[in-house]
Parts: C-alpha cells; structure tokens; sequence
C-alpha cells in the first residue's frame, strides 16, 4: 500500500506541473482576449496598465513578504545597486513593456502578441552577443541551433507582420449566437484594425523590453535570491513610472472613471492573476523540474489562440497570423534547445575538479 501511495504521489508530481502550466498559458490568452474586449469598448490602454499594476503591486507586496517567510538572507534589498536594478526593472518590465504591449494589442489581435512573444529568446540572444557576453563560435552546436533558431523567429514575425491571408472561419448565418455576440463587440479576438504594422512593431518592440529585463533580472536575483520581494518593489517601482506617464498621455480625466462593468472585472483578474496566481505557480514549477521547464510553454499560447479564436469567435483567425505564429514557435524551441545544449556543456565543465573554482568566479561577477 506505501509503495502504491508513493507511486501516486510521483505520478502526480509528474503531471501537475505539466497540467498547471497549460491551463496558466490559457488563462493569459483569455486574459489578453478580454483586455482586447474593454479596448476596443472604450478602456484607455494606459489607464488599464495603471490600474492593474496598482492593485497587483498592492496585493504582491504583503504576498511576497508572506511568500519568503520562512527563508533568511542576510542581504539588505534596500542598497544602491539593487535599488538601482528595481528602477530599470520596472522600467523596462513594466512601463514600457506593457504600455507597449497594450497599445500594439489594441491595433492587432491576441494571435500577434503571441507570435512576437515567442521572439524573446532570439532577441536575447541577439542582446548577448551585442553586449559580448555570447563568442560568435560558429563550430559550437549551441550556437548554431540559436542563429538557426533566431531566423526562424524573425521569418516567422515577418510572416505575421506581411501576410494576414484570409479568415480561417468565417461568419455564418447559422451561428446566430455567435454573430449576435460579434456585431455586439461583446468578445473581440480579431478587430480589423487602421494600424495593422504599427501594431505588430510596438508589440516586438515590447518583448525586446523583456529580453532586456530578463537579463537584468538574472543579474538581479543572483544579487538577491527572494524573486517574489524583487519582483513586489519593481512592480511599485514600474506603476510608479507608468502613472507618471499616463497621466501626461491621457488627459482626459473621463478615461480614469471605473464604474462597476467588465472593465473593472477584467482589470481585477489580470491583476490578481499576474501578480500572485501565474508567478507563485511558475517558481513552483521552476524549483520542482529546473529552470527551463517553465520557457517550453509559452508556446501553448498558439494553440490556445487557435482554439479561442476558431472555435468561439467569428472571424477570429486568419491564415498568415496562425502560419507566422508557428513558425516562431519552431524558432523558440530551436533556440532553446541551443541554450539547453549549452548549459549542459557549462555543467560539465563546472563539474570538472580543474575548472570549476574559476567558473565560479566568472559567475559571480555578473
């Protein structure tokens, strides 16, 4: 019977994750739909980054106190450099990221923020060898596999960016339920938008800004290990810089009025869920199966956008989105299996009795 109970409790542990992580890329593109919704009924894409940020931010600080309750560091978050790290954190991951990513979603469709999402591992690799941290080593498989990869990616977003193509599902008169719910605007996955480029650009321009805080938060977290307590003071710090910026860009004191409607629904849900729900179940899955298990599953979102998209709403979908989107997945998995053979290829050599003290060292210098 023990061994009966422990051959369960592994199984579980073997499948939870994998169920988790799905149903959280599909929280975020049903999130993303209904961002586009309220948008596209009227809600400011600055004033909705602004007040989702202030009502995480105000949930994640006491969470993340809560969250490293029981582990102790001796290093002060309070210190120049780290305060410093928060600012540029929460510039580059919060206010230019999001309000970029937001008016970009309001001129395209929830499909393209999935497609150029799927660039930031090629875009950081592309960071790494401008910044020099990456040799250009042509006869090193890693390498190779991440230009490979990279290309994919960026033939992908071209794809994405050039050819829409036509609808993959069309209205039909026979869906009446769905036609009433299009002509209403009540769900909008797809609104032929004025600006079609201009917002596949802000969107890749957004993800780049994560690629850029991604680097800045390995250095970050390496400094100071409690991610949940740096990831709660740089979302202060980033809705801090966004509500400046906002209240310069949107005048209109109208647009700040929340009334008791979806808008404030959706702003409620996206904040809990970014702020406590998707990232205390992503460090989970991090520590229980390493840190590349949580990457492997952005690209679900495609399949989630196809599913939202052809099967509950009318005109959702067109051929070159979905085509460009899979493309980039195959240039995201590519260039993360050239990160995997790599960091493989570093433990080796860490492991190695004549090479790991100055590894080591190198390490904590970055």
């Amino acid at each position: 019977m023990r061994d009966q109970m422990m051959g369960v409790s592994s199984k579980v542990e073997e499948v939870a994750p994998f169920i988790g992580m799905v149903i959280m890329e599909g929280c975020t593109i049903a999130l993303t739909i209904l961002a586009k919704t309220i948008m596209t009924g009227g809600m400011s894409p600055f004033v909705f980054v602004v007040y989702t940020n202030a009502l995480g931010t105000l949930i994640l600080l006491p969470y993340s106190f809560l969250f490293h309750m029981k582990e102790r560091t001796e290093q002060s978050l309070f210190t120049w450099p780290l305060l410093t790290r928060i600012f540029f954190l929460g510039l580059t991951g919060i206010a230019l990221s999001q309000n970029l990513a937001f008016v970009g979603l309001s001129y395209s469709s929830p499909i393209v923020v999935c497609a150029m999402g799927l660039l930031i591992p090629g875009f950081s690799f592309l960071l790494s060898i401008l910044l020099r941290k990456t040799k250009l080593d042509w006869r090193s498989t890693s390498f190779q596999f991440k230009v490979l990869g990279t290309s994919m990616s960026l033939m992908g977003a071209i794809v994405v960016l050039a050819c829409k193509g036509p609808y993959i599902r069309s209205s039909s008169p026979s869906s009446s339920l769905l036609s009433r719910l299009h002509k209403q605007q009540l769900f909008v996955f797809y609104r032929r938008p004025d600006s079609w480029f201009l917002g596949c650009i802000l969107l890749a321009s957004s993800f780049l800004c994560v690629s850029i805080w991604n680097i800045i938060q390995l250095g970050t977290v390496k400094h100071y290990p409690q991610v949940m307590k740096i990831a709660s003071f740089y979302s202060l710090a980033g809705t801090i810089q966004c509500a400046m910026f906002s209240f310069i860009v949107e005048t209109d004191l109208s647009a700040w009025k929340l009334k008791l409607n979806m808008d404030l629904l959706v702003i409620v849900m996206t904040a809990i869920f970014g702020s406590v729900i998707r990232s205390s179940v992503q460090i989970m899955c991090t520590r229980m199966k390493g840190p590349f298990y949580v990457p492997m599953f952005q690209p679900f979102r495609i399949f989630w956008a196809a599913f939202f998209g052809v099967g509950f709403f009318v005109n959702g979908l067109h051929y070159g989105s979905l085509i460009g989107a899979i493309i980039c997945g195959m240039g995201y998995y590519t260039v993360m299996w050239g990160q995997l053979v790599e960091d493989e290829k570093w433990r080796d050599i860490v492991n190695s009795p004549d090479e790991k003290e100055p590894l080591l060292q190198e390490d904590s210098q970055v």
